[in-house]
């Protein structure tokens, strides 16, 4: 199964229809556009070539911004035979086919490149039988993968390669390949200079993808250049990439997350709607925001859970796309809310504290007494009804005789809690006055 892979990366076949985008691949890494941090001056790839020799490697990146092409290239700056092989179409059989073919040719004097395409979807099993091979040295792995090294690679296989990251190409790098389309085809795309924007915005990013909507482009036969209405018809905008169960469904709730924290509505909103835009379920970022209105505004704004609450149950009663509007509403009233967190610090240094004291007993006057007997050893005695006071305070000691007083909750001066703060602070005053700590 593994040359199935391999065959169709590398059939040169004369009369074979062959994509536009694998007519352009580059064919020295002078041409590899995008990654300059890795190829210009002493980055990791120049410095590799220059030397001739490769280490094992882990490229990750979005689809489409050369991981296969640079493989291919590094190949050339050494004399080890390149394999190829996608984890979709290869198993185990197949894996020790590759493994028995490159422990011979190492016998005969030459290593092996072998690159693994979405080495990610490989198993645990099936990526720990890598080990013994990288680790002598029979092949040099790279490996190609979208999504996080950390969370879908053995700590064991990523500890014996170098992780480098490849960065989804912009405008300016996508710009030059449709100028090296143009050239091959010695014609200029058909498109108005807003449709060719437009066609860039589109890519989002892939230069494969850039390639091939450009060949569709190509393809019309129709005088007079194309405009953005034209081109939408003719060509679909790439699907933003998103994963909600991986690193792009996280990355993104913590974009979230951070710009309501931050205080910036309009960020919010664009993360919020980059997560609709790529199937987000409406109620996993309901459930978030709620979060957000206990843990990072607190009491400085109490309403703010409640309005939360409300625009769940409000998108659960009109569902899509109205219900979106309503969570719009209740993410605009966070993002601009007071921040606090103080609520948040209160709870967990109380929660510690109460784990660390153990099974200390309340003071016996806050005790009901319900029997003679409790009443007899001084459950109750000398409580004091706090609305009965004089300031309806009545400053006693609600914490374990055995435990000094201690102060969880700091309010700031923010929103609500200025108010909060003016009583527990009136409070405190009171409690001096009695005596009482503070």
């Amino acid at each position: 199964m593994s040359n199935l892979f391999e065959a169709a990366i590398e059939d040169k076949s004369e009369g074979a229809p062959r994509p536009l985008a694998d007519l352009l691949r580059p064919q020295q890494l002078d041409d590899v556009v995008g990654q300059d941090h890795l190829l210009k001056d002493d980055g990791p790839l120049a410095r590799m070539a220059g030397q001739g020799k490769i280490s094992s490697l882990i490229f990750w990146g979005p689809p489409g911004c050369g991981k296969t092409t640079l493989a291919r290239l590094l190949a050339q700056h050494t004399d080890l035979h390149f394999e190829a092989i996608s984890a979709v179409f290869t198993g185990v059989a197949d894996l020790r086919k590759v493994f028995d073919s490159a422990t011979h040719r190492r016998k005969l004097g030459r290593g092996t490149l072998l690159f693994v395409d979405e080495i990610h979807r490989f198993n645990k099993s099936q990526q720990d039988s890598f080990l013994p091979y990288v680790e002598n040295g029979t092949v040099t792995l790279v490996g190609a993968t979208t999504e996080n090294p950390s969370f879908e690679l053995n700590a064991a296989l990523l500890s014996r390669c170098q992780v480098l990251i490849l960065n989804r190409l912009d405008e300016a790098a996508l710009e030059i390949l449709l100028q090296r389309a143009e050239k091959s085809l010695n014609r200029p795309l058909p498109l108005t200079p807003e449709a060719r924007q437009s066609l860039l915005t589109m890519a989002d990013g892939d230069g494969r993808y850039i390639l091939n909507l450009a060949e569709q482009v190509f393809q019309v036969q129709k005088r007079g250049a194309l405009d953005v209405a034209a081109l939408t018809k003719l060509v679909q905008k790439r699907a933003p990439l998103y994963d909600k169960a991986q690193e792009g469904h996280y990355n993104l709730i913590s974009a979230l997350h951070k710009s309501v924290r931050g205080s910036d509505a309009d960020a919010a909103l664009y993360w919020f709607c980059r997560m609709l835009d790529g199937g987000e379920d409406p109620r996993y970022i309901a459930r978030r925001m709620v979060r957000m209105a206990v843990e990072d505004i607190g009491l400085a704004d109490p309403q703010a859970m409640t309005i939360c609450l409300g625009a769940w149950d409000i998108y659960e009663r009109l569902g899509s796309p109205e219900g979106e509007l309503a969570l719009s509403e209740a993410l605009i009233y966070l993002a601009t809310a007071p921040k606090s967190n103080s609520s948040y610090v209160a709870y967990n240094t109380a929660k510690a504290m109460a784990k660390s004291t153990g099974s200390l007993m309340p003071p016996k006057h806050i005790l009901n007494a319900p029997t003679k007997l409790m009443k007899e050893i001084g459950y109750g005695k000398g409580y004091e009804y706090d609305p009965d006071t004089e300031h309806g305070f009545s400053g006693q000691n609600y914490f374990p005789d055995d435990m000094q007083r201690q102060r969880f909750y700091t309010p700031v001066e923010r929103g609500f809690e200025r108010e909060i703060k003016k009583r527990i602070d009136y409070w405190d005053k009171l409690r001096k006055e009695k005596g009482q700590p503070s």
